[in-house]
């Protein structure tokens, strides 16, 4: 197939010519076992995003996959899903490896396939491991010794550990590359290719990522096979039927601005996002001790506290949920009808997530972002990302909550 470049007009006839890329508009009408799409909808999605349409069902038939799409798109649940199908639990081996440009990246995409493979995994709850510099090599060789069936990690460490011989590669069937430009123009070549040394002939190669230069797509044929190539343009996400606010406050003052709120209105549930689970922590003691019952909620939490956490807000019995963006995209509770960002999220995508992922949050209701000095040019960032309009929040708000 030609490498030429595609032009966005192109598109959506692109996508359509490749074979097998078709969209499929419900999980439930992919070839997915029963348990995976509990785990699908346990997570939190409720319909399959364009990438994830596209993307997932060709995943799941073993060939290779140069899929691109815009961040914030459902890139990390359409490779998770995807790999999770590929894998047989049966076989206490490496089966699928997932590589990351940080850290970071690394653990939040860890988390994600481990909460999506929970019913899959059954009795199997260290399935999915993470292989990150700074952290103690013997603990990896420790981890791989115990039975993993998906890593995820970082190019560097993820080659010293297979190099060493503790992670085995011989029952490899897919290696992932998430951030693929980044991955392969960014110092890691060499690495990669390194890591490309021990693993299967056969295995299937999948590259996620937003931009796929042309130096990038030369380089995929060294190691790529005749691969299905899946582009999607940036979605029409919609914020429609939530009111946006701000309110200009400085660092200080933001929790009395909080309580004032809370005092001013009658709110049926909400949930409020901070940057930090340290921050998420003090707030939640701080609304707790004026009398506010709420729950908190952060990535370090255990799986089950954090289904206990969910469990209470759903009931209604907490009204206030605190969390942080990296366990947002899990939560889906109908009766939330504000959604406060004490702190503005540092990524544009992660906005959307927060207050109108499919509606969800935006059945109707109220988005307040905090805003101090050093953050007007984000919020400004903001609006130019979703061409919407955010207003200083009005004396009357509260109408809004009704409608």
């Amino acid at each position: 197939m030609s490498q030429e470049k595609v032009t966005p007009q192109d598109q959506d006839s692109f996508v359509d010519d490749q074979p097998g890329v078709r969209p499929i508009p419900n999980f439930d009408d992919m070839p997915l076992h029963q348990s995976l799409l509990r785990g699908i909808y346990s997570y939190g999605f409720e319909k399959p995003s364009s990438i994830q349409q596209r993307a997932i069902a060709p995943f799941t038939r073993g060939g290779d996959i140069i899929a691109q799409a815009q961040s914030g798109t459902g890139k990390t649940g359409a490779f998770s899903i995807g790999l999770l199908q590929r894998v047989d639990f049966r076989h206490n081996i490496i089966q699928g490896l997932v590589l990351s440009p940080t850290r970071e990246l690394a653990l939040q995409t860890a988390e994600v396939i481990t909460r999506i493979g929970e019913f899959l995994a059954d009795g199997h709850p260290s399935f999915c491991e993470t292989f990150v510099g700074g952290t103690r090599v013997q603990d990896d060789l420790r981890k791989l010794s115990s039975g993993v069936i998906v890593a995820v990690g970082t190019p560097g460490r993820v080659s010293d550990v297979t190099k060493r011989g503790a992670l085995r590669t011989e029952g490899m069937r897919t290696l992932v590359l998430d951030e693929a430009d980044e991955m392969l123009s960014q110092g890691f070549a060499d690495q990669i290719y390194e890591i490309f040394r021990f693993l299967p002939k056969d295995i299937q190669v999948a590259l996620f990522s937003a931009t796929m230069p042309e130096d990038v797509l030369d380089m995929t044929k060294k190691f790529m096979r005749d691969p299905i190539r899946i582009l999607v343009k940036r979605e029409s996400l919609t914020l429609e039927g939530i009111k946006q606010f701000f309110i200009a406050v400085e660092e200080d003052f933001k929790l009395d601005t909080l309580m004032d709120l809370y005092e001013t209105v009658s709110i049926a549930q909400s949930v409020i996002f901070a940057n930090t689970r340290r921050k998420v922590d003090w707030l939640a003691e701080q609304l707790n001790k004026s009398n506010h019952t709420v729950s908190s909620m952060h990535a370090e939490m255990s799986k089950a506290d954090r289904e206990r956490v969910m469990n209470t807000f759903r009931s209604g019995s907490s009204r206030v949920l605190v969390t942080t963006d990296l366990v947002a995209r899990g939560i889906d509770v109908h009766h939330v009808n504000i959604v406060i960002n004490y702190d503005l999220p540092t990524n544009k995508e992660n906005y959307l997530h927060r207050i109108g992922r499919g509606g969800r949050y935006g059945r109707k209701g109220v988005a307040i972002n905090f805003v101090t000095d050093k953050e007007v040019e984000l919020l400004r960032e903001i609006e130019g990302h979703y061409h919407t309009q955010i207003d200083e929040l009005p004396e009357d708000f509260a109408a809004y909550l009704g409608e």
